[in-house]
């Protein structure tokens, strides 16, 4: 199929449409104009399950190192399929994988320029993505999925005997966490009483709640009050509600969400221990027409500890937003 004939299959079905334009505006953003693992500029190549974008050399090496580390797509030339478009999207680019695989990076071990040696630059790659010497030791990300689904601890026996019996008896424990949740405001919220709302907020996750305190007769409240939730071994997306509360009848709805842990969570483990390292952002978590967000939700080491501001329009009510701020507490 020709490269005219391809983008006219493309053109003919919209969610396609839709996410090649996300790929595209993904691309010409300005760290993803240079090749993730050398700096040379324009590159025409991408890893799709790494999330970055690559010059021809280094993708030729990424190609060499098997579809199970690293799936090799041309940016003009291949099909992409929905998935693989999905893979880049999450990532983010080049600086959002480069600040996990290249978190630990060495002064003596600098990466490679675009006239480096073919040996030089294969070294380097290597290292990076396959034996991935530039994480913390006792942790490795596999690359098989997309990045954000498949990040994972796990110990590497071989060389961290101390460090990975550690992990694998933390492996044994019901929860993997703590979340320090910070409900910090409620926006033009909806009403459910003569002329106003008497709200409070429930999180669930995992079988388990918290509850905040109730703000009489007000439509924009302010809690700056900490719920703490553990999180299980298998979690799933935090659920929010806001309720009015009545005293003679039962509580009224007044919105909710969902809010997807993770981003955060696979950030917070594949730094590690966050304590040493200055303030930096570490993941994002997109906003996106099937989620409650209202502007993209960093995440970011801030004095040592990974938080992410999370801005939320409520779903299913007339009005209504929400201003929540979380932290991650490993378990140690």
């Amino acid at each position: 199929m020709s490269t005219a004939n391809r983008y006219q299959h493309i053109k003919s079905t919209k969610p396609v449409v839709g996410k090649a334009r996300k790929l595209k505006d993904l691309m010409i953003k300005s760290d993803n104009r240079i090749c993730a693992d050398c700096g040379a500029p324009d590159p025409k190549w991408a890893s799709a399950n790494i999330g970055v974008f690559l010059c021809l050399k280094c993708g030729d090496v990424h190609r060499a190192l098997g579809p199970d580390i690293s799936k090799v797509l041309s940016i003009t030339l291949d099909d992409w399929s929905d998935s693989d478009i999905d893979s880049m999207l999450e990532v983010g680019g080049n600086s959002y994988a480069n600040s996990i695989y290249e978190a630990f990076l060495p002064k003596d071990h600098p990466k490679p320029k675009p006239d480096s040696t073919m040996e030089y630059r294969t070294k380097f790659i290597r290292a990076k993505y396959e034996t991935q010497d530039f994480l913390k030791p006792s942790l490795r990300i596999s690359s098989r999925s997309s990045f954000k689904s498949t990040t994972s601890v796990k110990s590497v026996d071989n060389n961290f005997s101390s460090t990975s019996r550690k992990d694998v008896s933390e492996d044994t424990r019901e929860f993997v966490g703590e979340l320090n949740i910070t409900v910090v405001k409620g926006t033009n919220l909806a009403v459910r009483d003569m002329l106003t709302s008497d709200p409070y907020v429930i999180l669930t996750l995992g079988g388990q709640t918290a509850q905040s305190t109730v703000k009489k007769s007000d439509l924009n409240p302010v809690w700056n009050e900490v719920l703490k939730i553990s999180v299980p071994r298998n979690y799933g997306p935090l659920k929010l509600e806001i309720y009015d509360h009545d005293i003679f009848s039962a509580d009224d709805i007044m919105g909710e969400a969902e809010i997807d842990l993770q981003p955060m969570i696979t950030a917070a483990m594949a730094f590690g221990d966050t304590s040493r390292l200055g303030d930096m952002q570490i993941g994002r978590w997109f906003m996106t027409k099937d989620n409650a967000l209202m502007k993209d939700s960093t995440v970011n080491v801030v004095a040592g500890k990974v938080k992410q501001e999370v801005h939320l329009k409520l779903q299913n009510v007339e009005s209504g937003e929400m201003e929540l701020e979380l932290e991650w507490v490993p378990i140690l």
